[in-house]
């Protein structure tokens, strides 16, 4: 076997790993975006997209040696929308900050909220948009003719700053599924009308997945080497049975396109796994991206190898638990230790967080879970 260059920087291992080379630790990335708005009290503010790159964010990230690879708030392209849909957002900051997105067409409106909580610094759904059958057609007749044009001029100034500190994802966003599931219906609702009105929710979701794929076929020109698919996905909202009449065909199309392109896909799976990582294996995606593990996730971090198989990069392992004051340094020790195990079943392998790094997480377990993958995540030692 061929023996590796030593040194590498953090973009060329994650490549490499992307591309099947060999390498001689396991890479180590997290997103710390919405731990460091926390840290800094920074506000972030879902009703714009951050066009300069998050310059504070990524000199933490390489001031302390951590791989970036998700500008989380970042734009890529920009959205148009058909001549008689008229799709507004408004922030108001009377008592608590809320924004409200709004969609005009020729069959109606329909609006939703997000509603700011400093307790969890996130923004909490404040009212669903989509609650009878005419919300559904409105919803796919605002999303169904949307059309997409580049932006790179912004995606290369964000790879011009990360440089040799990692590879930075492109995002698709979410398919027809995970708009409704976490955008605009929510779970309840989306259950109810897939049982008592699946022909209607079929047919939105169909119209919108055609539009989905427009931006799929503009990514597949994009300079971007990893692109970032998934709806947040967990096993107990979508489950494989329910995410192969509802998602799957999509997830199966943007993948063939993206790879007869020659890009490099990953998915984002952040909840429970059991099923899905077996279908995501089985249509060739490349990555699942925030895997994890027990205690919050539903399998072990060998469970997890032997579902996905040995030729998807599994990306995660240290569940949002061991980050915070609730587990020991030693249980976040191990977490990692246990995740990094994984690297004597297969070469496909990241080190990250599950998730996000939660926003009340100890700020030395960063550098401690870089020692730890410098120290024990070397392939060819014990």
């Amino acid at each position: 076997m061929a023996f590796w260059r030593l040194n590498m920087t953090h973009r060329e291992n994650i490549l490499a790993v992307y591309r099947g080379k060999p390498t001689e630790t396991v890479p180590f990335m997290l997103d710390l975006s919405h731990w460091f708005y926390h840290k800094n009290r920074q506000p972030w503010d879902l009703s714009v997209a951050y066009i300069e790159p998050e310059h504070d964010l990524i000199k933490y990230h390489r001031r302390h040696d951590v791989g970036f690879y998700l500008p989380n708030l970042a734009s890529f392209f920009d959205t148009t929308w058909a001549e008689d849909v008229v799709s507004t957002v408004e922030r108001k900051d009377a008592g608590s900050a809320q924004i409200a997105w709004r969609f005009d067409t020729a069959l109606g409106s329909i609006s939703r909220t997000r509603v700011w909580e400093d307790v969890s610094y996130s923004w909490a759904i404040g009212e669903w948009g989509v609650k009878t059958e005419r919300d559904i057609r409105v919803l796919a007749s605002a999303l169904k003719d949307r059309r997409f044009t580049p932006a790179w001029d912004r995606y290369a100034k964000w790879v011009g700053e990360v440089g040799d500190l990692g590879v930075v994802y492109l995002s698709a966003g979410y398919s027809a599924m995970g708009y409704l599931l976490s955008l605009w219906m929510g779970i309840e609702a989306v259950m109810f009308q897939a049982a008592d009105n699946p022909d209607l929710l079929h047919e939105a979701v169909d119209d919108i997945n055609r539009s989905n794929l427009r931006l799929i076929d503009l990514l597949s020109q994009s300079p971007g080497e990893v692109i970032l698919l998934g709806d947040n996905f967990s096993s107990d909202i979508q489950s494989p049975r329910f995410f192969r009449e509802w998602s799957k065909p999509y997830y199966r199309e943007a993948v063939r396109r993206l790879h007869a392109a020659g890009k490099h896909v990953a998915v984002h799976v952040d909840g429970r796994m059991k099923g899905l990582l077996r279908e995501f294996a089985e249509i060739g995606v490349d990555c699942i991206d925030a895997v994890t593990p027990r205690s919050s996730g539903d399998l072990s971090p060998m469970q997890c190898r032997k579902e996905a198989g040995p030729d998807v990069i599994l990306s995660g392992g240290v569940a949002p638990h061991f980050w915070t004051h609730d587990a020991s340094d030693h249980e976040f020790e191990k977490a990692v230790l246990d995740w990094l195990e994984l690297r004597h079943e297969s070469p496909r392998l990241i080190a990250n967080a599950g998730d996000q790094v939660p926003p009340d997480a100890r700020e030395h377990r960063i550098g401690m879970m870089r020692e730890l993958v410098a120290g024990h995540g070397r392939y060819g030692c014990g």
